[in-house]
Formats: C-alpha cells, structure tokens, sequence
C-alpha cells in the first residue's frame, strides 16, 4: 500500500509518501513547505534528489498544498492508496486513530479551538486531499491517542468533577513522535523511559513498559514546559491578572500564550534555539530564556521519574533534542544527582547513545519519525476496520 502522509506543525506542513509492506514502512519521497505567501518554500527529496521552492510558480509558492502535489505528479511515484493525517487534537469527540469522513470531519472542526496554531492546517490539508484523492481513503492519527490510556491520577485536572465528565481533562501531545520512539527501540524499551521531546513545541512524557503514564501537555498543547512561542502552565491567577488589570478577553489570552510567550516572550528576539545561542553571548534576555527552557525541561525529566519510581532511560527527540547538544548537555548537568551523565563526544556526534559508560541511565538522541509511523498507523487503521 502506498500511503500518502501530511503532517501539520505549528509552523511548517510535512509530507512524505511510503510504500508500506509487513510492518515496514519505505520513504519514497519527503519534504517540507514553510513560510506563507512570497516567502513560502518547499523542498523534497527521493533518494538524494532534490526539489526547492524555486522550481514552484508563484501560485505554488502561495498554496505550497498544490506545490506538494505538483511535485508529486512530476516525480513519477505511484499515486496514494491512502492518506494519513496527523491530528494533534481530536478534542472531545475523536480519540482514535480513525477514517476521516464528514462527521468525523465536522468533529475535528468543532475541536479546532484546541489547537489553534496546528488544526487550521491540518483541516486544509484534509479538505485539499479529500478533493484531490475524492476515491481514497483519508485517516486521522491522533496524537492524544498514545496518552489516551493513562490512569486517572494523572488524567485528571484538580477541577470539580462535572468539568471532567465534559472532557476538561490531561490529553497529551507528541503522541505519533512517542510512539515512532518506541516502535525504533523496540527490544531495548526499558521499564522506566522518558522521552523529551523538545522543538518549537516540548513536552515530557513518562513510560512504562512503553505505554505512556504521565506527560506535561494537558487540556492543550500549550500546557507543560515553556516552548518556541508557547507559555507553558501558568498561575491561574496570571490569567486572572491579564482580564482585570489588562482587559484581555479569551481571544487576547490565547493569541499571547500561544504565539508571544516561551523562548520567545522571554527573550523579546525569537523562537529560533539556534539564534538564541548566537545572542545568548551579548544579551542577557537571551541567555535567560534559553536557562529557563532547560531548567523546566529538567525539573519535568526529574518530575516524570519520581511519577516511574526511577529512571532507567533518557531519550531526547524533537528539533532541538536532536540537533542542540548544549540544550541536552544543561538539561542533564542537574541530574547526576539521578545517576545521569552525558560523554561529551557522544553528544557531540548524536544521534544515537550520549550517556558515558558509568551513567545509571542511559541517555539517547532518537530522531522522531512521525511520518513513517504515520503511514503505519494508517495501515493498521485500514487493516483492522
């Protein structure tokens, strides 16, 4: 089966297309669209060829959707058995990993104040396919999906229990990227893992035996650790604040902890980890913020292994798990008292195993491959009815 993957973030829209075959998942093409408008672009790749934005018409450039099917008419590739859509929140209603059909289509748009920065797209990216591929068959992997079986202690908010009963509870997000993690390890999964899972969106999240028991991200995935642009938990009382002595309505709060807070609000420069590290040596706000990120991260890593009884692995994933060995090294220097420490040259060559060999906890750089676990579930969605 060749399965067709969109993948919708905060702030890029991912695309890949697999052949899927006994468990197995093939990358015949990959790519990425950012940026909007005149500054959008797009890049993929099959097997070391590579396409940009520069081969795409500004009408393309506009609509990188139509850019993605463009290149996928010009490469030559088998056309989609199926589609399959990460869905970062299904909201009350959808809590599977499922087929897309109407209703469930007017479910996901009813879910949509949930994750304001990720649905929009990924509702375009729906109706875009359903109208370019009308005769094939269109699947929603959740991300709240992997967390949906966590045990009450830790799904429930402290709210009086009505507001549960509706659906006001602990989701948590990065469930495709976790469950990726796991399928990757496979027999190495230990007893106790966390999994942090750090980019323009972080969380943490606590497994046993694999199956996730406790994350950071709550109602939202504005919840947890600071972020990019995303606050993180907050003091009730500082919304509370906004409203009174601010004037700010639920529109005004979301759009402020949404997309002018974290790395960003603190650091009054950007969400870019990269170019905090660059400023971090002439502006204080800066290094502040990039000391804050990593103080939370490490305060959730430790949080999450008293919630296992202890720590047998550490894996970081997400754009700046993966590629910033500093993040990695001051998250992990306030916990050797946990039996963690890093070896400098592994981490400066991840991915793969950082930790020394006298660490008590294995500490690993795994990338996130949500796409392929996408295609995955989209067959196992298909397959089982």
């Amino acid at each position: 089966m060749h399965v067709l993957t969109f993948n919708s973030g905060s702030s890029s829209l991912k695309f890949g297309l697999y052949r899927v075959d006994d468990g197995r998942a093939e990358m015949l093409l990959d790519g990425v669209a950012e940026g909007s408008g005149a500054t959008a672009t797009l890049r993929a790749g099959d097997r070391g060829r590579e396409w940009t934005g520069r081969d795409l018409s500004d009408a393309e450039r506009a609509h990188p959707l139509d850019g993605i099917a463009t290149l996928l008419d010009r490469a030559g590739l088998p056309a989609p058995d199926a589609v399959g859509h990460r869905i970062v929140h299904g909201g009350f209603e959808v809590r599977d990993d499922c087929r897309i059909d109407d209703e469930v289509l007017q479910r996901l748009e009813r879910a949509r104040r949930f994750a304001p920065l990720h649905l929009p797209p990924a509702l375009a990216a729906i109706r875009f396919a359903m109208a370019r591929y009308p005769d094939v068959s269109q699947v929603a992997c959740l991300d709240t999906a992997f967390h949906a079986r966590m045990d009450e202690v830790a799904r429930r908010l402290p709210l009086p229990r009505s507001y549960d009963e509706e659906g006001v509870h602990r989701y948590g997000f990065h469930g495709v990227s976790c469950a990726s993690i796991v399928r990757r390890l496979g027999d190495e999964v230990p007893e106790r893992l966390v999994i942090a899972h750090l980019g323009n969106g972080s969380s943490v999240t606590a497994l046993r035996k694999g199956r996730s028991i406790d994350t950071t991200m709550g109602l939202t995935p504005a919840g947890g650790v600071p972020m990019g642009t995303r606050s993180g938990d907050l003091d009730p009382g500082v919304v509370i604040h906004l409203i009174r002595e601010h004037g700010m309505d639920a529109d005004a709060l979301e759009d402020l902890f949404d997309r002018h807070c974290g790395l960003a609000g603190v650091s009054g420069i950007g969400s870019d980890m990269r170019a905090l590290r660059v400023a971090a040596a002439t502006n204080d706000d800066a290094r502040l913020a990039i000391d804050l990120f990593c103080y939370a991260v490490r305060k959730q890593v430790a949080a999450m292994a008293a919630a296992l009884g202890g720590l047998d692995a550490l894996v970081f994933s997400g754009g700046i798990g993966e590629h910033d060995a500093r993040t990695r090294s001051d998250v992990c220097a306030g916990l050797v008292w946990m039996g963690v420490v890093l070896d400098g040259s592994r981490n400066a060559l991840a991915p793969g195993i950082v930790s020394a060999e006298a660490s008590k906890v294995v500490v690993r750089v795994v990338p996130s491959a949500e796409d392929e676990q996408i295609a995955l579930e989209v067959v196992t969605v298909l397959v089982t009815g």
